[in-house]
């Protein structure tokens, strides 16, 4: 359980300090091709192009590569650990995304954005001491298949739908990829060929395709809730669609439980941290550029006439 938590832990470190980079190289990006025709959609959100131009900068690198080590130890926790916990712990990257926001995207949180944090933080507590051993993850190659349909029909049709919505879809974008990433975490948990490592098994189950789909789509449409709305905002949508439907799915098919006697402490600490993550998304405010929100100069006094 220690160690599962800790790799949890050092995932959401990784996932929160990527996700601020992202933003900053996205939002770099954004800035230098405003004016340039063409990188916008219609309805104007970010085109194809224009998130290409902004995984190029070397902030979104370094971002990117946090994410991928961030998913390495996340789809270790996720076997470790009840995946409403694990999950959970993951998503506590909203906290290292606020705190960072702070410094390098120059956001000033509010009393009512840093009470929601804390809930969060309190939250996770709760949990870690409720949860109980995880489940096996043994299931039909059926739900292997379905995994892999929904998932092909969350990110791709999620796409379209961002796409057509334009720059009102940020928190859809971003609760759409949190979707992804909790179809990401439950194709680790049910994978067959890991334990024991059987290359064959692992290349015909359909959940490691689900598993590439729903990584790559839920990468995409946070890139593109990060160009186009709050961090903050966009992180929250995603810290919902990662943790609460993949921690149900753990608990009715996978046989994730609670410690005997402290079901309600896990369905309390559950709840108090999605409640605490939508507070986020609703207290944050977007953050525009720093140099479009610098207020505007005073009018000149008028003239004094001299007599």
């Amino acid at each position: 359980m220690l160690i599962g938590l800790l790799t949890a832990v050092a995932a959401s470190i990784c996932y929160g300090t990527g996700s601020v980079l992202q933003a900053v190289g996205s939002r770099k990006s954004a800035r230098r091709e405003a004016a340039a025709a063409g990188q916008v959609t219609g309805r104007g959100g970010p085109s194809l192009s224009s998130t290409a131009k902004a995984a190029m900068t070397w902030e979104f690198v370094v971002g990117t590569i946090l994410d991928f080590v961030g998913f390495g130890l996340g789809a270790l926790a996720a076997r470790l650990l009840p995946l409403f916990l694990s999950q959970t712990v993951i998503s506590a990257n909203l906290v290292i995304t606020a705190v960072l926001s702070v410094k390098l995207l120059g956001i000033r949180l509010t009393r009512a954005e840093w009470t929601s944090i804390g809930v969060v933080c309190s939250a996770l507590v709760l949990l870690a001491s409720a949860a109980g051993p995880e489940g096996s993850g043994h299931t039909p190659i059926a739900t292997h298949w379905w995994l892999l349909a929904i998932s092909v029909l969350l990110m791709v049709g999620g796409t379209i739908v961002v796409r057509f919505l334009g720059a009102s879809a940020a928190i859809l974008a971003g609760l759409l990829s949190g979707l992804g990433f909790g179809a990401l975490g439950v194709g680790v948990r049910v994978l067959n060929g890991v334990d024991p490592f059987d290359l064959g098994a692992l290349l015909a189950d359909p959940a490691l395709y689900a598993i590439l789909v729903a990584g790559i789509g839920g990468m995409y449409l946070h890139t593109v809730a990060l160009q186009i709305g709050s961090v903050n905002g966009a992180t929250a949508a995603l810290v919902v669609g990662e943790t609460v439907l993949p921690g149900m799915i753990g608990v009715w098919w996978l046989g994730d439980a609670s410690r005997p006697g402290f079901a309600w402490l896990a369905v309390t600490g559950f709840v108090l941290a999605v409640a605490g993550a939508v507070a986020v998304a609703w207290f944050g405010a977007p953050e525009g550029d720093p140099a479009s929100a610098a207020p505007a100069p005073e009018p000149a006094p008028e003239p004094v006439r001299v007599p």
